[in-house]
């Protein structure tokens, strides 16, 4: 069976001139991931890079070793996190301009649009989250919306972009933020037919309220198809109303965070409806918030290379059926460390996790 695997990416690991303003000279994702505490007994804090160690990905040696591990794991491509927040403001473009401008890796990649407000986040006892704003996602209207095509048409056209369809995909983060969202779909048809190409192959992610209605209404805005992301909607279902309270009163009392163990939360990730043909599930390796969120993030203890497996093959099993261009599944995430939410080899696991995709993925082709 032939899965396309593809792997969320982040491309904060290098220096910005709007993250020295806010946070000091020289930030990046690695200041959060270095500075991390364990909160609990056998919190596994901090989270120690190996083989690629503490990276900036203005080098395109960097960039090259990602795409070789990657493609060692059996992923299809990178899905890069794209930063758009209107009237042409951008933010953390420069590792993917450069893959672009470069020709290198050679390796297939598409684009995220995470289409919300950039926060300072304070997390207060109760987990509730006090924001400042520091950029505001904006949608001015028609001619944004042109610069913005126009912007990402070297990409599309680019030979390495994933299609689906023979259409360029593009996924949006939250697409029920954006009000306008079927007047957007529709001019950058228009736009991307005009410009040689048979449409844009257009992946809503849906990560709260993962639910078939949901899912219909985004196909009615447009998006041909639905990106199911079920980590919180896992955190909801899994544990008892006892062990809820247990966690509430540990919050407050005790300063910890919200922990659950991956071996029981897994099969949650999963939603039914997984297994229809315009739905992509997400598999998740591992995740940990705390290096951002301290002591009101999100714990997932217990992961390992071979419950992971578990959770692959499970996911593979759901999706098997469908037609061969709609068995894509997509990877949270490739190198989300101020997350615990990462492939890339670690001291603890070392590759596991890579190899472990391998072997599973090599087992569902027999």
């Amino acid at each position: 069976m032939d899965t396309k695997i593809i792997a969320l990416y982040l491309p904060q690991f290098h220096p910005t001139e709007d993250n020295d303003k806010w946070w000091g000279v020289g930030f990046t994702e690695w200041t959060n991931v270095g500075k991390a505490k364990p909160l609990f007994k056998g919190h596994q804090q901090p989270r120690v890079p190996a083989d690629l160690g503490y990276y900036d990905l203005r080098l395109p040696q960097v960039r090259e070793q990602q795409a070789q591990l990657a493609r060692r794991a059996g992923i299809y491509g990178f899905c890069y996190y794209h930063y758009w927040f209107g009237n042409g403001k951008r933010e953390l473009e420069l590792p993917f301009n450069e893959v672009l401008r470069s020709g290198n890796p050679d390796f297939p990649f598409c684009l995220c649009w995470a289409n919300e407000s950039w926060h300072s986040k304070f997390w207060n006892k109760d987990g509730a989250i006090d924001k400042k704003i520091l950029v505001e996602q904006q949608y001015p209207g028609d001619e944004d919306i042109v610069m913005h095509f126009n912007t990402l048409l070297p990409a599309f056209k680019d030979n390495r972009y994933i299609r689906i369809d023979d259409k360029p995909v593009f996924m949006i983060y939250r697409a029920f933020d954006y009000k306008d969202m079927p007047h957007f779909i529709e001019i950058w048809q228009k736009l991307a037919k005009d410009k040689g190409l048979n449409g844009i192959y257009f992946i809503a992610h849906l990560a709260e309220d993962v639910t078939e209605e949901r899912r219909d209404k985004l196909i009615e805005m447009g998006f041909d198809a639905v990106n199911t992301n079920g980590l919180w909607e896992a955190k909801k279902a899994c544990p008892s109303i006892l062990y809820k309270i247990k966690q509430k009163l540990k919050r407050r009392l005790l300063g910890m965070p919200n922990i659950y163990d991956y071996k029981s939360i897994y099969p949650y990730f999963e939603r039914p409806f997984d297994s229809d043909e315009n739905v992509f599930p997400t598999i998740f390796p591992n995740w940990d918030h705390t290096p951002r969120s301290g002591s009101a993030g999100y714990v997932l203890t217990g992961s390992s290379p071979e419950l992971f497996g578990k959770h692959v093959k499970s996911v593979l099993n759901r999706i098997k059926h469908k037609k061969i261009e709609n068995r894509v599944v997509f990877l949270k995430s490739w190198n989300e460390w101020g997350e615990g939410n990462y492939m890339e080899p670690d001291l603890t696991f070392g590759c596991g996790y890579i190899d472990e995709l391998k072997k599973v993925l090599l087992e569902f082709k027999k």
